[in-house]
């Protein structure tokens, strides 16, 4: 299975929560509302879930092996950084225009 798109949507500088995604696979499967968090460690990864008890979440789609996770989540945080870029990048333009 390949990655063949990550569209960043929503980025954010507040919070724990720095953006959200949505992974194709093979040009035919997507995948929405992928989590990019700030932890103590860094950026991770916290896949779609939904509430199933009392304060207790399940992820709804989840790599099956690490290998798998670990592709996912480079490839994320590689979109994750080039789509801050082009925002700062965006807002450098917007500022320049104002003068």
């Amino acid at each position: 299975m390949e990655i063949t798109d990550v569209r960043v949507g929503k980025l954010s500088e507040e919070g724990k929560m720095r953006g959200i995604v949505s992974v194709t696979f093979d040009n035919a499967f997507v995948v929405h509302d992928i989590k990019i968090i700030e932890g103590q460690s860094g950026l991770f990864i916290a896949m779609p879930s939904r509430k199933v008890g009392e304060g207790e979440f399940r992820d709804i789609a989840h790599p099956i092996n690490s290998e798998m996770r670990k592709s996912l989540q480079d490839d994320i945080l590689r979109a994750y950084e080039e789509a801050k870029v082009r925002m700062e990048v965006e807002e450098d333009e917007d500022y320049v225009e104002q003068e």
